[in-house]
């Protein structure tokens, strides 16, 4: 049966606050060299699908040039799938997206051209491998309308997510969307295979509805189960994380980070492609000490630095006596001398002035601090733990030398004078 496969990457995620400032979250760096949305590309490649859509709408430009022709992936094709970027378009009656259904009926009939039996729609911004061939033969042997990915999730998370409840055969009985009481933990990951005269007609007569929210999760698979039809869930039990906000994307970086991860970067069987500049390899001076840390091509680590537990992405520069725990550093950091950082996350060519500290200090939740993209720390100034620092931030901005807790500095320019 031929599938088309459909990646939503439109999300705003305001939830991952400065890192989505200035680009759509599927296109956020995650594990030094890659992007969120290689995993979905990359599953569908290793799944054997070939004929891939991406719906794009925040910020979309870092993503469409990251993406390109899709050769990294094996998806510069002609005639034989390949993949394209979809993003709003001016026509009656359309407009922004109102929701992840309203995303997929605003290009239906891109969707449907040349008539795909099966229709299989993902999230551009989860972490996972995942062999979706699999979950199509499952929908296959199940004569299913609809066949949907779950995962058991910690029940104090589970108001996040999509709440599954499941009769014999893993038949869905009952479906509802970040309930406050959740009434189990088996979540639903955002992974759909829709068989596509089925999904052309739900989200025809979805679209005609006015009082709908026009979203997968609240409306469509809702109605679905009310009406009798044939939902399952296939049971997924890997590694998998919604990096939606700055505590999981910390948290899915640490758990590379164990000695045996869940999710393993290192299976040749399963690659996670990318497309990744040409950079040296990284050099590490004699003296400094690296510990449980992933360090990308391009990066300059002194003597006499210490990092621990930490990830730092291509051209990271680490002067001499800088100690780096538990942090994620991405694309062109610079570190100078005497820097001291913990439990942050610092985002593509800031600039940390020598002796300065960012998240130091007693932080028994775990408060994570940011950095915007292009913001500089002035010399010996301290940022304490959960502060936010907004994108291109210069040091006439900090209104003092110690930012304290909770607290957002953000530029005061004009964006013309940025």
């Amino acid at each position: 049966m031929k599938t088309r496969a459909v990646i939503l990457a439109g999300g705003e995620g305001t939830r991952l606050g400065v890192l989505t400032a200035k680009r759509t979250k599927p296109a956020v760096t995650f594990a030094g060299k890659y992007r969120i949305i290689d995993f979905a590309l990359s599953n569908c490649v290793n799944s054997n699908i070939f004929d891939v859509m991406i719906v794009a709408q925040y910020r979309p430009h870092s993503l469409i040039e990251h993406i390109g022709s899709g050769a990294p992936w094996d998806l510069a094709r002609d005639f034989t799938g390949g993949v394209r970027i979809y993003t709003p378009y001016r026509a009656p009656a359309s407009g922004w997206f109102s929701g992840t259904a309203d995303a997929v009926q605003q290009n239906y009939s891109f969707i449907k051209h040349s008539n795909p039996d099966l229709i299989l729609i993902l999230s551009g911004d989860h972490i996972y491998t995942m062999d979706y061939d699999a979950m199509i033969q499952f929908h296959i042997a199940h004569q299913a309308d609809l066949t949907l990915a779950s995962i058991s999730v910690p029940i104090e998370e589970a108001s996040r997510f999509g709440i599954v409840g499941l009769g014999d055969d893993n038949r869905v009985t009952s479906f509802v969307e970040k309930p406050k009481v959740p009434p189990s933990n088996r979540a639903n990951m955002g992974v759909y295979v829709f068989n596509q005269y089925v999904l052309d007609k739900l989200l025809w007569d979805d679209h005609l509805k006015s009082e709908s929210s026009h979203d997968f999760g609240k409306d469509i698979i809702p109605l679905m189960i009310q009406k009798g039809m044939r939902v399952f869930a296939y049971p997924y039990s890997g590694y998998w994380m919604d990096v939606g906000t700055i505590q999981s994307y910390w948290k899915a970086h640490m758990d590379l980070l164990e000695p045996y991860p869940s999710l393993n970067l290192y299976n040749r069987s399963w690659v996670i492609h990318t497309r990744s500049e040409e950079r040296p390899p990284a050099n590490i001076q004699s003296g400094a000490v690296i510990e449980d840390s992933l360090i990308s091509d391009g990066c300059v680590i002194e003597s006499g630095v210490k990092i621990t537990h930490s990830v730092l992405s291509p051209g990271v520069y680490v002067q001499s006596g800088s100690v780096i725990s538990h942090s994620i550093l991405l694309t062109d950091c610079t570190v100078q001398r005497d820097v001291t950082i913990s439990h942050s996350v610092i985002d593509k060519r800031a600039f940390l002035h020598a002796g300065c500290q960012v998240g130091v200090g007693v932080n028994p939740d775990n408060l994570i601090t940011t950095v915007g993209k292009n913001s500089v720390i002035p010399p010996r100034y301290v940022l304490e733990p959960g502060v936010v620092i907004g994108t291109d931030v210069i040091p006439s901005d900090y209104p003092k030398n110690v930012v304290k807790s909770g607290e957002f500095i953000q530029t005061r320019r004009l964006p013309h004078e940025i």
